[in-house]
């Protein structure tokens, strides 16, 4: 199943623990201030392992598996 949306919403899934992997895909482009992803993710309770990258001259491409402690 795929889940569109931003950093709020991978945090509310990550939350809720109904996440086994996320990929998420980076352009350098700033359009002002934003939300750092990582800052709600509890790491007593989950972990975080970047599985793949994939990166070219204008994206990079990182996928995540989520694992329970």
């Amino acid at each position: 199943m795929r889940i569109a949306g931003g950093a709020e919403t991978i945090q509310e899934y990550l939350d809720s623990g109904l996440i086994d992997e996320f990929s998420i895909t980076l352009a350098p482009v700033l359009f002002g201030t934003g939300i750092r992803l990582f800052d709600r993710v509890d790491p007593d309770r989950l972990t975080l392992e970047q599985t793949r990258t994939d990166a070219s001259s204008r994206v990079t491409h990182l996928t995540y598996t989520v694992g329970k402690r």
